[in-house]
């Protein structure tokens, strides 16, 4: 048995994440984001505690947290070390496995990642692929509405400064295995058929690191801050996910990086608001331009001041359409008859002359 496969029988992760073997996939993800923001190294400075709590949470959560690798990692904690595959215990009795041939090629497979590569050599084992990262992003209105190229700042697991990701110390590169021929793998046939466990010499890697980068101490990995470019979409809104294909954490022994993945969180704007891909924006108007008409200025996301017509008898609460005036979108510009809270002598007299001049009730169809 491979270390890597040793640490599943010796880790509980649903114990290091805090949760129960039948929490769901949305149990398990919210307890990931809530200790991986408490333990990160920014809110830690200087805490190696902490960061190495950090760094065993993401690494449960990596396979936790992937459907596939759960099913996996619950599978091979049931059957436990001492099934005649790992080199152990007492061969199989009556009733001990109850599966075709296929199944048991599928379950070798899925075990000892058969038929995969890594950078050790063309026959090496599959490495594990990095962890996924999360960060929080808070996008000023117009940007949302716009679009935008930004980088964004993190401190995170990064492929080692000193090494480049070999984990050997420069000047030092790795060597080919010399148990596995630098395949990764050692191939067995068990007469009906065979398969591929990952060598143990060497990890699975191909190779074997005889000097260990001092920076990262032969891991290939580290913790540091790092920015990262995207490219923020036009329309974007608050708790949409952007996702970057590798550009989390760096993988294992060959294995690809994980993701990273982008929360966005929109700032309010003082006037406008949204509704789908177009802006929106209350305008009041007086008594006056709703009863006669007239031509009122609005205003514009980008600065500019255009002039909608107000036809006579507009009731409040009626909205015009501004074609392409809203970003993406239109401008939906929604008018609100505004009532003065003090009144001159003017304004009164003229109010209560329109009063008596009216003479129609506009409640005359509820019949009171």
């Amino acid at each position: 048995m491979t270390e890597y496969e040793k640490e599943w029988f010796e880790k509980d992760y649903y114990a290091i994440l805090g949760v129960t073997e039948n929490a769901s996939a949305k149990e398990i993800k919210s307890k990931y984001r809530k200790l991986a923001r408490e333990l990160h190294p920014d809110a830690n400075p200087g805490d190696t505690g902490a960061e190495g709590r950090f760094k065993e949470v993401s690494a449960a959560y990596d396979v936790i947290g992937d459907e596939d690798k759960r099913a996996r990692y619950d599978e091979v904690r049931k059957m436990g070390p001492i099934g005649p595959m790992f080199g152990g215990g007492r061969g199989p009795g009556p009733g001990d496995f109850n599966v075709g041939m296929h199944d048991i090629g599928d379950l070798l497979g899925g075990l000892f990642n058969r038929g995969g590569r890594s950078r050790g050599g063309p026959g090496a084992a599959q490495g594990q692929r990095g962890n996924d990262i999360e960060v929080d992003l808070t996008l000023d209105f117009d940007d949302a509405v716009n679009g935008l190229e930004t980088a964004i700042s993190l401190t995170s697991e990064a492929t080692c400064s000193g090494c480049g990701g070999t984990g050997s110390e420069p000047g030092s590169p790795p060597s080919k295995c010399e148990s596995c021929d630098g395949k990764g793998v050692h191939d067995e046939n068990q007469g009906l058929f065979s398969f591929s466990r990952p060598c143990q010499s060497c990890g699975g890697r191909g190779s074997v690191i005889s000097s260990p980068c001092t920076t990262c101490r032969g891991s290939g990995s580290e913790v540091r801050p790092r920015e990262v470019k995207v490219r923020i979409p036009a329309g974007v809104k608050t708790g949409q996910k952007i996702r970057l294909k590798k550009r989390g954490a760096p993988g294992w022994g060959g294995g690809p990086p994980g993701d990273l993945f982008v929360h966005v969180n929109v700032k309010q704007h003082e006037l406008f608001g949204r509704s789908g891909k177009d802006l929106t924006l209350e305008v009041p108007i007086t008594f006056s331009e709703a009863a006669l008409g007239a031509n009122v200025k609005v205003p514009t996301l980008n600065g500019e001041v255009v002039k909608i017509r107000i036809p006579p008898g507009t009731v409040s609460g009626k909205t015009f359409r501004l074609k392409g005036r809203g970003g993406a979108g239109d401008l939906l510009v929604t008018v609100a008859v505004a009532v003065p809270q003090e009144l001159s002598t003017q304004q009164r007299d003229a109010v209560e002359a329109f009063a008596e001049a009216t003479t129609d009730s506009p409640r005359a169809h509820l019949g009171v």
